[in-house]
């Protein structure tokens, strides 16, 4: 029966299951020559060529791993067709293709993943794995008990309801509330929306941590290589 076309490009290192899919539908993908649109298709990768954009794929491209502490004004994708700047900006000389799993807002800091391994940036992104992901928050005003504890049991977005939360109230100063939030889903602005839904805004957002794994000293705007028992530790946990 072979494999599944998206799950052959993820293995490769070329996209996640999710860009490949879209790859294929634009027809970049092509199949022993001919071009393929419609996303889930078997191949042989014994038997069939695999060319994407022009180049064959041949060699499985050694899987890499890397966190950066990501700085406020940076956009988290690959490309900006208006020119703005992303966290690829951050990452050069890498030597191979290498993406962001998820991504932070512009205007939010902190640990952000980047692989060329699509199998694990599904396992850490999906929500059904509940991978824990920590964040510091610098809220507008003194939410009050009955607020902060819609947080905790989950509250209505507009993109659904949200899970439960851990949110921990670290100190407060005269116009603001410091937070600690975990949570182990991944929607679009979820914590800032979550602190609309109750009133309140957000100033200030930082994520600290992914699974076990901690952001520590890492410079802001500065990367490293993840250790192997860290790769270990976050697969397992996913």
């Amino acid at each position: 029966m072979g494999v599944r076309l998206e799950k052959f490009l993820a293995h490769y290192g070329v996209a996640s299951r999710r860009v490949a899919k879209q790859l294929v539908i634009d027809g970049r993908v092509r199949i022993n020559g001919k071009p393929v649109f419609i996303p889930g298709r078997h191949i042989d990768p014994a038997k069939d060529e695999i060319e994407y954009d022009g180049q064959q794929i041949t060699i499985r491209p050694k899987h890499i791993y890397l966190m950066l502490h990501k700085p406020a004004g940076y956009i988290t994708t690959v490309e900006d067709v208006e020119g703005r700047k992303t966290v690829m900006d951050l990452v050069q000389n890498i030597g191979q293709r290498i993406y962001p799993v998820g991504r932070l807002d512009k205007d939010t800091e902190g640990l952000l993943l980047l692989t060329n391994d699509g199998n694990f940036s599904h396992r850490i992104l999906h929500p059904s794995y509940k991978l824990e992901k920590t964040y510091l928050a610098w809220v507008e005003g003194h939410p009050d008990k009955k607020k902060i504890q819609k947080l905790r049991t989950g509250i209505w977005l507009p993109t659904g309801l949200t899970a439960s939360a851990v949110v921990q109230e670290i100190r407060q100063r005269r116009v603001q509330t410091h937070y600690r939030i975990v949570i182990h889903e991944g929607k679009k602005r979820q914590i800032r929306q979550m602190f609309q839904a109750i009133g309140s805004k957000v100033d200030y957002l930082k994520r600290i941590s992914i699974g076990g794994l901690s952001l520590g000293r890492l410079p802001i705007g500065q990367f490293r290589y993840l250790k192997e028992d860290e790769i270990r530790s976050l697969k397992s946990k996913s």
